[in-house]
């Protein structure tokens, strides 16, 4: 049930075209990740891009670090349901090449690029082949003039990097394109969003560079993205981790769900556990986080251990389990009393519960 204090107001953006997905104005946050395979080997890219699609992944990023990875983007394009984005540093011909073999879009780094006269070069293939681009401007590789500007990667020389870059686009003419100013440093990277959202209403991708772990990454990014998420900041986002970009997705979909941004999948409420708990939480919330994976329904469903919180939780979710004395606990659907269960395989039948919940609401919107 949505209140008014959960509203936040997106910034105003222009809407560009990630392939078929559209990315600004009002279109839903799009969660990207980027595969970790050797692009050049085109089965395993595939079957990367096919498993984090099936999680919920929007866009899909590969790097192109050579012609060889180029090429195999004509096959990678065919076979994937979701746009690619070809990821370029250095050598602006694998951007013109990636954009000839089927590319949606052409992420790349100002700061590495090389001259202006390659840049008009990648914009004139992306205005040829109907790519869009995004403007990655990174903390950790800045242009050599703006980091003599400013001695060290800040939020200014972030923006200054990126209105440069902007510039050179809207010369040519150019406007399908989205910015990032990312750093691995989280005050820089905010500032830096912030800043740039108050001077122009391009897209904006967000994201925190080099994040880390699993667990730290997933922090970090989520305190980052979370903070510019809440004041309306950002139309696409990446989650950074040292880990599979399956990962990267999951988190992503948390970060968007935990703010009503986007909905998709079970939304698990559930209690830290104590010795007041009538059945094991724990064990419960994992068993069933990991079955109901494939489940793109929306659904709120909350699992607390004892009748502290639980039914006041139940009430504000669709499926709620609340543990009662006597190994007997009460079952809420859409927020009342519905039935009591013993102790049994609780993850077992809460699934099952889930599962039907998932299908009605499933065939309701058909």
């Amino acid at each position: 049930m949505w209140r008014s204090y959960q509203q936040i107001d997106r910034r105003k953006s222009r809407s560009i075209n990630v392939g078929n997905v559209k990315v600004g104005g009002k279109a839903p946050i799009s969660v990207q990740t980027m595969t970790n395979t050797l692009t050049s080997d085109v089965n395993a890219t595939v079957a990367q891009i096919k498993r984090v699609v099936k999680i919920g992944a929007d866009i899909v990023r590969v790097s192109v670090p050579d012609q060889d990875s180029s090429y195999a983007l004509k096959d990678i394009c065919k076979k994937s349901t979701v746009p690619i984005i070809a990821d370029i540093h250095f050598h602006y011909k694998r951007a013109i090449e990636s954009a000839v073999n089927g590319a949606a879009c052409l992420r790349i780094n100002p700061g590495n690029i090389g001259s202006k006269e390659k840049v008009n070069e990648v914009i004139k293939a992306a205005k040829d082949y109907n790519c869009s681009i995004r403007i990655g401007v990174n903390g950790g590789s800045l242009e050599k003039k703006i980091l003599e500007k400013y001695s060290e990667p800040n939020p200014q020389a972030l923006v200054e990097s990126a209105l440069n870059n902007i510039k050179i686009l809207e010369d040519n003419d150019f406007f399908n394109f989205k910015i990032s100013v990312k750093a691995s440093d989280i005050f820089l990277t905010i500032k830096a969003y912030e800043n740039l959202a108050s001077i122009c209403d391009y897209p904006l991708h967000l994201g925190i560079t080099e994040a880390g772990s699993k667990r730290a990454g997933s922090i970090k990014s989520s305190i980052g993205l979370g903070q510019l998420l809440l004041n309306g900041i950002g139309d696409t986002i990446r989650v950074s981790l040292s880990d599979e970009p399956e990962e990267e997705v999951k988190v992503g979909y948390e970060i968007l769900k935990s703010l009503g941004l986007r909905n998709r999948g079970v939304k698990i409420i559930s209690c830290p556990s104590c010795a007041r708990q009538q059945f094991p939480v724990i064990e419960t919330v994992k068993k069933l986080e990991k079955s109901l994976e494939d489940i793109t329904t929306p659904i709120t469903v909350s699992i607390i251990g004892c009748v502290v919180n639980g039914p006041g939780e139940a009430k504000m979710t669709q499926i709620g389990i609340t543990g009662g004395g006597n190994d007997t606990h009460m079952v809420y659907i859409n927020g009342k009393k519905n039935h009591r269960i013993k102790n049994e395989d609780l993850p077992t039948y809460l699934e099952k519960i889930i599962r039907n919940q998932a299908s009605e609401q499933s065939n309701s919107n058909t």
